[in-house]
């Protein structure tokens, strides 16, 4: 799963890359214009006009032609899809264990167990406030899919210039705040 993943982002396979980018990119513009439901009942109805169609052409081509080929979707009719008891306890206990894990987290970013940490994270949700100004959910959602299909392709070709340039703002913000924690009395991180 990782693997295809990775080949679809850094389009491996142009045609199959070109085509979900594009697809998920109409489906999030489709969103913004139109609601959650109506998208999905017009995407329902795309996929049921398209299946109904191939259905009855199907038939008539077995009426013309005299064969006996048989329903044209057997084969995925006949797939088992439910999911096993072993499947759902598995899914169900990584969710747990990452829910348990943000609320642990937030619970130390809240109530400041690491001043330092509990400033970074105030800092952030300080940036997302002008973010949410500035951008909805849905063009930050169409922004993050179109770096996710360009970024990787575009840090393969230039990953030594970028390289240099990431080690140098990362220098630089170290620096910062460095400086920062040496001027706040309790700021400094304890040694683990």
């Amino acid at each position: 799963m990782g693997a295809a993943a990775i080949d679809l982002l850094y389009w491996r396979n142009v045609k199959q890359s070109g085509a979900v980018f594009s697809s998920v990119l109409l489906l999030l513009f489709s969103l913004t214009q139109f609601s959650v439901v109506s998208v999905g009942a017009y995407l329902a109805l795309a996929a049921l006009s398209a299946t109904i169609s191939f259905r009855i052409y199907k038939s008539v081509l077995q009426a013309v032609q005299k064969t006996d080929e048989g329903h044209p979707f057997k084969a995925y009719l006949e797939i088992e899809i439910a999911l096993s008891q072993d499947q759902i306890s598995k899914y169900a206990d990584k969710i747990l264990l990452y829910t348990n894990t943000c609320m642990k987290e937030l619970r130390r970013l809240f109530l400041v167990q690491d001043l330092i940490d509990s400033l970074k994270f105030a800092v952030l949700m300080w940036l997302l406030t002008y973010v949410g100004a500035l951008f909805n959910g849905l063009t930050l959602l169409i922004l993050a899919v179109v770096s996710m299909f360009t970024m990787p392709v575009v840090y393969e070709k230039h990953q030594a210039q970028i390289d240099q340039y990431v080690g140098l703002i990362r220098t630089q913000v170290n620096s910062v705040v460095g400086k920062i924690q040496a001027k706040i009395p309790g700021a400094k991180r304890k040694e683990e």
